[in-house]
């Protein structure tokens, strides 16, 4: 399923139904109570989301849970895939924004608790950061490869479903090429709008 609807779009540009949706991916089916539980949310919230999301295709109902009185819910398979029309700009940015700010307090959060972790994982996780100098192109090819490397992880998360083998947790990856401002503070003889 592939959804380019700006109004579908819309309703994934609130931090908990992405919370949902990310937990959804790593645990369902769940219930809105688990979720609530997890996320440290009220029940009736969680519910309320993924009801919306539910309304779009980006969740389905799975059945009744363990005690037949709670709907559960989960991703549906194939999981669906969003494409921002070129043209709909304020969509595609009202939902990076959103993105972004849940990733920079995911890793804000993360930094904080870093020393906390096993030695297993403490210090093998966390940022990488740098500025290089590199073209449009360039820049296209590094996220290409990027997308690349990370590929056979997504596709071995997706396949093993969400039984974790010891050892193993979830992690979040996002990777971000954020142009710098023209530091020339005029025109840039070497860039080309053609």
């Amino acid at each position: 399923m592939e959804i380019s609807d700006p109004k579908v779009i819309r309703a994934l540009a609130h931090p908990l139904r992405l919370d949902l949706l990310e937990l959804l991916a790593a645990i369902s089916p769940a219930t809105a109570a688990r979720c609530g539980r997890i996320l440290g949310i009220p029940q009736a919230n969680c519910s309320f989301h993924l009801r919306q999301l539910a309304k779009y295709g980006f969740v389905e109902d799975a059945g009744p849970g363990r005690d037949r009185r709670e709907r559960q819910w989960r991703v549906p398979d194939p999981r669906p895939t969003l494409r921002i029309a070129g043209s709909d700009a304020v969509v595609r940015r009202q939902l990076e924004r959103v993105v972004v700010e849940r990733e920079a307090q995911a890793i804000l959060d993360y930094a904080e608790r870093q020393d906390d972790e096993s030695s297993a994982w403490r210090h093998k996780a966390g940022i990488v950061t740098a500025i290089a100098v590199v073209s449009a192109d360039d820049v296209a090819e590094i996220r290409d490869k990027w997308k690349a490397l990370l590929e056979p992880y997504l596709a071995r998360t997706e396949a093993g479903g969400q039984q974790l083998r010891p050892g193993q947790r979830h992690v979040r990856y996002f990777m971000a090429a954020t142009p710098t401002p023209d530091l020339d503070s005029g025109d840039n003889e070497n860039e080309s709008d053609d």
